[in-house]
């Protein structure tokens, strides 16, 4: 094909390393990850998520990673080019981040107007009750902050793979990092007496984190504990999104993909345990206990900004560095999603860049400013299959997250496990003289227990038991 021989490339495998690791950093990290450990019995969860990334997470990232890398396309194409009849699931998913691109554009626009109101000394209006559910329910400043967002993210992905996205992550992960560190330092120092004189400490919120909880053990609670390791890794890795397809297709045939993969891994894994040392310690201190069982935008627009008031002076500095790591966050995430949408139309049509990137962003604004609508005029409430309540943005996330993406990952397996045989990945990670770690283990996975496990992921996500 001519999109092959000018396809671009990633420059080094540090460019891919941190682009990945960008896209599975994201807010997934930041706002469920805390919020499970918590309820999941600290390190118990940790353990299980630990273990699962090493296995099952290793599996559906390599597998992925190696079918862009051997077909060089998006996966709009790149499943039909692996076997001409399983086109269809290169279709569902390129649908899945062309779903998630809207509604994470409206959120980053809320990250964008919470750290305006830190950076000109407003935090502690942030903090008010009520606050948030009025900012996003309003009409034009919801949709002022999206556009901002998705101008930022379309101006990177127009620059291209070389001089946008890996000039970017190379600049972009080590600030996001850095902000990681010093926010999870500062708040496991922390100390704070409440109005009944009780003294909380940041270190006595890290053990809470760090110990494993065997209270009230039974068999059924470890079950709930690997599902919910498994929903969260499975969601954090970009994993059936065709983002990992995507980086994968712009990667050198003589880079090391199994080495770029251990990387990535540990960037992703590093980041979602550093999450909960920044925000567990902090709540815990205080909150208590009771206020550690918030998560989502609950979490992060409502909760943690009345931790930052109470810090006094410091909570208007601490609030900026973590809506500012958020941002950061929540940019190269969004950069990665909209590449796949964009590189799919390129490779599937022919067309440019700067066109696909423009039809790509039509379709995100009209979808984005229905997002922002969906909390004032286009108001409604809806029961999900979970039992939950939805608008708008909850929909199209529970289509996304909870119904296509599982599909398309055990469609992943069964191609590759059993179609296409698992050579087909293992040739492509050993072709440039590399070895492929955990080979043994990968067979296992991707063949039987990947396929076994997304399924019942997904049984559970629809409310069936």
């Amino acid at each position: 094909m001519g999109n092959e021989q000018k396809r671009n490339t990633f420059k080094g495998s540090l460019g891919f390393v941190l682009a990945a690791a960008g896209s599975a950093v994201g807010l997934g990290n930041i706002w469920r990850f805390p919020y499970l450990a918590t309820k999941d019995g600290g390190g118990m969860f940790l353990a299980v998520y630990l273990i699962l990334a090493l296995t099952f997470g290793f599996s559906l990232l390599m597998t992925e990673t190696a079918i862009g890398r051997k077909t060089k396309q998006s996966p709009l194409t790149a499943y039909g080019a692996i076997n001409k009849k399983w086109k269809s699931l290169g279709i569902l998913a390129c649908i899945i981040p062309a779903m998630i691109l809207p509604y994470y554009c409206a959120i980053g626009g809320w990250v964008i107007k919470y750290l305006l109101e830190y950076i000109t000394g407003q935090g502690s209006l942030a903090a008010q009750d009520g606050y948030f559910n009025s900012f996003i329910s309003g009409t034009s400043g919801p949709i002022i902050m999206t556009l901002i967002f998705l101008a930022a993210v379309v101006f990177v992905i127009m620059r291209g793979v070389n001089k946008g996205i890996e000039s970017f992550s190379k600049v972009l992960m080590p600030i996001l990092l850095v902000l990681v560190v010093v926010i999870a330092v500062f708040s496991v120092t922390l100390e704070h007496t409440d109005d009944n004189g009780t003294v909380r400490t940041g270190m006595e919120g890290l053990a809470i984190y760090l110990i494993p909880n065997f209270k009230d053990f039974t068999i059924e609670k470890f079950f709930t504990v690997l599902i919910d390791a498994m929903g969260q890794l499975f969601f954090s890795l970009s994993v059936a999104m065709g983002i990992m397809i995507t980086y994968g297709s712009y990667v050198h045939d003589d880079a090391d993909l199994n080495a770029s993969v251990n990387q990535i891994e540990i960037f992703d894994t590093a980041v979602a345990f550093l999450a909960g040392v920044m925000i567990i310690p902090a709540v815990y201190v205080f909150s208590g206990t009771e206020g550690m069982s918030a998560s989502g935008p609950g979490l992060m627009f409502i909760s943690l900004p009345k931790v930052f008031n109470k810090m006094g002076a410091v909570g208007g500095a601490m609030g900026i560095m973590f809506f500012a790591m958020v941002f950061f966050a929540a940019l190269t995430s969004a950069i990665s999603i909209m590449e796949a949408v964009v590189s799919s139309f390129m490779d599937k049509f022919g067309i440019s860049r700067v066109k696909s990137a423009i039809i790509v962003t039509i379709w995100t604004l009209i979808m984005s400013v229905t997002v922002c609508l969906g909390y004032n005029a286009f108001y409604f409430e809806f029961t999900l299959p979970n039992g939950s309540t939805a608008q708008i943005l909850d929909i199209m996330d529970y289509l996304s997250n909870n119904v296509l993406m599982p599909i398309v990952a055990i469609g992943t397996c069964i191609l590759i496990g059993w179609i296409a045989k698992p050579d087909t990945v293992i040739d492509e990670v050993e072709k440039a003289g590399a070895k492929m770690g955990r080979k043994k283990l990968y067979l296992v996975m991707i063949k039987f227990l990947a396929p076994v496990m997304l399924t019942i992921l997904l049984i559970r996500s629809l409310g069936i038991f």
